[in-house]
């Protein structure tokens, strides 16, 4: 075997004393380098001329330092020599000898160094790792249910072989060529987490150095689909970028890009996300790919680790970091009660709860209990109801995991003291710093809250309280009694006893009975009455009051309150007038409505029978409005003429309801005698134009007229304001071309346009009303285009392909809808 280069040679025997040792003197071992060599022998000034000269002393210090670390960067070189050797042994399957030659004859072939061919090796080994771990995702994601237990073992067990992968743009490379690639994914992302919830883009393949570039940095009050896994803590799948709104990288490129984030974090803090793109929309995954996408983004977690400062939580007992240090020193700055929690991990590096690690002077317990006996417990054992009823405990852990700062108003912070639970409200202030959490409350003062509070209550509620002292004649009232009242603040309160005086005459009787049953019966009672006062306004009061006795049982005070329900009153009062005069008005609305309906469904019947005349085959469907308030005046009609022609019209007059019906009929019946004159429909439009302006109550409407001639198959047409007919021919769809044309009635002359189409056999003729394709949210022209799509589907036959078009109708107006449809023979 050949010998490496870069090896020191091998040690020579060198004696343990020198040549001049003296007789007796004990032995003194020889100088030697760190790597075992002997160090030259330094001669020894001569004691005749003294000391040597400082210059050659200073050179030979230089020499052995230089020595030291040539010897250090071999020993160094010779390690990564045998890690690489190791690797060999594993691939080739050969003894150490046979792979120290392969490593040898390699690099002489390459022309490279022993060490740097030997660094290839590892760096290729690390690389193909993260390979080998996406192979094995792939294929238990292909496999199905039974390889998900081995594939997830495989892949936690892989996480350690990856330590040399820290780039972690080698790392979305290799994911993305052997893993996402096969499942249709075309880039990858890979984002690291700030300490103030910003992402930082530091990995990705697929994607363009522009976008890479753009989207280096994305702040924290950006949302974005990676923000949405750093948010909710678990993963997320956006079906469609352009569907979501959702900015995200590539977005430009791929506008109807479907994504899966992923948080990828250790011991319950995320250091990042890992974000995967598909081209288009993402169709529903398996839940056994969506595992597996979470256990390719705790690989990326051990990269996104060593980005993150003070990533790994200290175990208890352990020395802190200088920045938790810090956070306890500015917590005891604080005029707030302050607590600095650090995380406590579990067996398997998951978080199990805080540690309260420093408490501020101004820290007091809920409960009562020292700082000493609080500092250095864990939080749940402290405070266990956090977990469940104030959800405390929820928002530190995501304020840990996310890095998102967190403000609480009146949280409920709950102690036990002998199993008796002792609630305090306070405002709360989460923050993450480092590897800790500094927890501020402001504990409110709850006696002045609740007076504040009560003075509002009866402010709003127009509420005044009272006392009044049976033995002594006492009465205390407050200021919103007096209020109510009319009495100034320094008037004196007016007793129970003389009431009835500030009341009117016919609640006179109603007092009495609320005395007797108060003072006498000695039980709660309450009374309404119109309060007289002073400056003459009669108010409606309410009295509510209940007896206070001693410990003998005898009535000893009066306590009660009074509202002003003035408001209340009179809103009632308006409220059944108001009930009788809709009653009114909703039984001849019905009869209204119920008339129309009659009237639109005896004339335009919803499902009528096709019309089979030489040369077409005509089918119509009439849906009217889902609410019977809403009868409109949508029509259609298809006659045969005297001349063996075909009269073919639909129509919408404005409005609904029973206007809108006559007017309907009006027009409709129009068209069909106008028809019988033979003249075209431009014409015949221009002539219905006058009908609707002159012969009507100013109703306005739109149409579409067509005569079809069945022996040359040409259908001459013109349109007034209304959407142009769809020919079917073959698979395809098209609309007509849109030609000038005014809606009916709204000038007393107009003039319409008219086109001439030759039409082929099986052909087929939409003509149809708005209501058919209307929508709130998008542009008529846009719901065209969806009616197209829908109708250039093959349907069995002619009612079929009606009923189809009702069926996936994009409309939402809940308007009438009439519909043609017309096939040539």
């Amino acid at each position: 075997m050949n010998s490496l280069p870069d090896e020191p040679p091998a040690p020579r025997p060198h004696d343990t004393a020198g040549p001049d040792a003296p007789d007796g003197a004990p032995a003194v071992p020889a100088a030697r380098r760190p790597g075992g060599a002997p160090l030259p022998d330094v001669p020894a000034p001569d004691r005749a001329t003294g000391p040597a000269e400082p210059g050659r002393l200073a050179a030979t210090v230089e020499r052995l330092r230089k020595e030291a670390q040539e010897a250090q960067s071999a020993a160094d070189g010779r390690a990564l020599v045998e890690m690489a050797k190791g690797i060999l042994v594993g691939r080739l399957g050969c003894g150490p000898a046979e792979a120290a030659r392969q490593l040898a004859t390699l690099a002489e072939q390459s022309g490279g160094t022993v060490l740097g061919l030997a660094v290839d090796v590892i760096n290729r080994a690390a690389r193909d790792r993260v390979g080998e771990v996406a192979q094995q995702f792939l294929k238990s994601a292909v496999d199905g249910p039974a390889g998900d237990d081995a594939a997830s073992v495989r892949l936690r067990t892989a996480e350690s072989g990856v330590l040399a992968a820290t780039d972690s743009q080698a790392v979305a490379a290799a994911l993305l060529e052997n893993a996402l690639s096969p499942l249709g994914a075309h880039a990858v992302a890979i984002w690291v987490a700030g300490p103030d919830s910003s992402l930082t883009l530091v990995g990705q393949a697929g994607f363009t150095q522009e976008d890479a570039a753009r989207w280096r940095y994305v702040p924290p009050e950006v949302a974005t689909c990676a923000r949405l896994a750093l948010t909710r803590r678990d993963l997320a799948v956006v079906t469609s970028l352009a569907e979501s709104g959702i900015p995200s990288i590539g977005r430009s490129r791929h506008p109807d890009s479907g994504r899966v984030v992923v948080p990828a974090g250790t011991g319950g803090r995320i250091h990042g996300v890992l974000e995967i793109a598909w081209p288009e929309a993402l169709p529903p995954q398996p839940p056994r790919i969506l595992r597996q996408l979470e256990a390719l983004a705790e690989l990326c977690a051990r990269t996104l680790e060593e980005r993150t400062p003070h990533a790994a939580a200290t175990a208890p007992g352990a020395p802190q970091p200088a920045v938790v240090a810090e956070l306890a020193d500015l917590a005891d700055h604080l005029h707030d009660p302050a607590l600095v929690l650090t995380p406590s991990l579990d067996a398997d590096g998951r978080l199990a709860d805080f540690r309260i690690h420093h408490t501020n002077s101004r820290f007091i317990d809920p409960a009562g209990r020292p700082r000493s006996l609080v500092t250095g417990a864990r939080f749940l054992e402290a405070y266990p109801a956090a977990a469940e009823n104030s959800g405390l405990f929820g928002t530190l852990e995501h304020v840990y995991a996310t890095g998102e700062p967190c403000q609480a108003v009146r949280t409920a912070l709950t102690a036990f003291v002998d199993d008796v639970p002792l609630t305090t409200v306070a405002d709360v202030g989460i923050s993450r710093h480092g590897p800790a959490l500094l927890l501020i409350w402001k504990i409110e003062d709850e006696t002045a809250r609740l007076a504040s509070l009560l003075q509002h209550a009866q402010r709003l509620g127009r509420v005044g309280g009272f006392e009044q002292n049976t033995h002594t004649g006492e009465i205390s009232w407050n200021g919103q009694l007096f209020t109510l009242f009319g009495l100034p603040p320094t008037a004196s309160p007016v007793p129970l006893e003389d009431l009835a005086a500030h009341a009117h005459p016919h609640d006179v009787n109603s007092i009495g009975r609320f005395l007797r049953t108060l003072l006498h019966r000695r039980r709660e009672s309450s009374v309404d009455f119109r309060l007289l006062r002073p400056d003459g306004i009669t108010r409606h009061i309410r009295m509510v009051a209940e007896p206070v006795l001693d410990d003998h049982g005898r009535l000893y005070a009066v306590r009660g309150a009074c509202q002003d329900v003035s408001a209340q009153h009179w809103t009632e009062v308006a409220l059944a007038a108001t009930r009788d005069q809709l009653a009114d008005s909703e039984a001849e609305s019905a009869d209204r409505s119920q008339l129309a309906l009659q009237l639109q469904h005896a004339i335009m019947p919803p499902a009528p029978a096709p019309l089979e005349v030489p040369g077409i085959r005509i089918a119509v469907r009439y849906r009217p409005a889902e609410s019977e308030s809403l009868v409109g005046g949508d029509w259609y009609d298809s006659v045969v003429l005297p001349d063996n022609k075909i009269l073919l019209s639909v129509g919408d007059v404005a409005g609904h309801g029973i206007q809108a019906a006559t007017g309907m009929v009006v027009l409709r019946n129009a068209l069909r005698g106008l028809a019988v004159t033979g003249a075209g429909p431009a014409q015949l439009l221009s002539w219905l134009n006058t009908v609707a302006f002159h012969l009507t109550s100013h109703l306005t409407a739109t149409a579409v007229c067509g005569i079809f001639d069945p022996q040359t198959r040409t259908l001459r047409w013109a349109r007034a304001g209304h959407l142009p007919p769809v020919l079917i021919r073959g698979a395809q769809a098209r609309a007509f071309p849109l030609v000038p044309g005014l809606l009916l009635g709204a000038l007393p002359e107009t003039a319409f346009t008219e086109e001439e189409v030759q039409l082929e056999a099986d052909d087929v003729l939409l003509m149809y009303t708005d209501g058919l394709v209307e929508r709130r949210d998008i542009a008529v022209t846009d719901s065209l285009k969806q009616l197209l799509t829908v109708a250039s589907r093959t349907a069995d036959s002619l009612d079929k392909r009606l009923d189809n078009l009702l069926t996936y109708s994009a409309s939402d107006t809940d308007d009438d809808t009439c519909l043609i449809g017309i096939e040539v023979r």
